[in-house]
This record gives structure tokens, C-alpha cells and sequence, in this order.
């Protein structure tokens, strides 16, 4: 059997592995090109992942001026928007990620408690 990169494996797969591993993060990152907001969003979600999920998790960003059929299979209507597709339940996130509380509350990274 020939081993593929993580690129080559199609979203099922990654979500399977993902899976396979407890407490793995799965995210989509979907930006349109260069933008200001786009590069902050990139900018504050490869932060907070490294500061609160370092070493659990697998970041994808995709420009949907490039890859349109990705963001049409998930029905991205605003960019940038966080799609996190592991653990569950799916959540969704607009904006340039600039409010990390809100994000990691998000994410399930913060108590409620913590957050009001």
C-alpha cells in the first residue's frame, strides 16, 4: 500500500483519522485571497491554535477564489469562516478571529464560567 500525504487524503479520511486520535481538532480556515481580514484571521487562528492546541490539530486554509467548489460544499456564504469539523458538533465562525474568548468558548477550550 502506498502511503499519501495529508494533502492527497480526501476531508473523509482526515476526519476518520482525526478521529481515530481523541482530542484532535479539525479546522477549516476559508479566506478570500490576501485580504487584510484574511491574513488576520490566519494570523489569530494559527495563534490561538498554538497556544491552547499545540500538537492537536490540523489547520486547512483554503482561498475560495481558488478552490470554489470546497466553500460551496460547505455552504460558505461570508469569508473568512472557521469551520470546525472535529470534535463534535460542527461550529462556524465568521470574522477575523480577532476575539479569542469567543473563539476558544467556541471551541469548547473555555468554561462557560469563564466567558460571561
Amino acid at each position: 500500500m502506498v502511503a499519501t500525504s495529508k494533502k492527497e487524503k480526501s476531508l473523509e479520511e482526515q476526519l476518520a483519522d482525526a478521529a481515530a486520535n481523541e482530542g484532535r481538532y479539525v479546522l477549516r480556515l476559508y479566506v478570500t485571497g490576501q485580504t487584510p481580514r484574511s491574513v488576520r484571521a490566519i494570523q489569530n487562528i494559527r495563534r490561538i491554535c498554538e497556544e491552547h492546541l499545540a500538537g492537536r490539530y490540523d489547520l486547512e486554509v483554503i482561498d475560495i477564489y481558488q478552490r470554489p467548489s470546497l466553500a460551496k460544499g460547505e455552504k460558505i456564504i461570508a469569508a473568512p469562516t472557521l469551520v470546525k469539523s472535529l470534535p463534535a458538533p460542527i461550529r462556524r465562525f465568521v470574522g477575523d478571529l480577532s476575539d479569542t474568548e469567543k473563539i476558544l468558548f467556541g471551541l469548547d477550550l473555555l468554561p462557560k464560567e469563564l466567558s460571561a
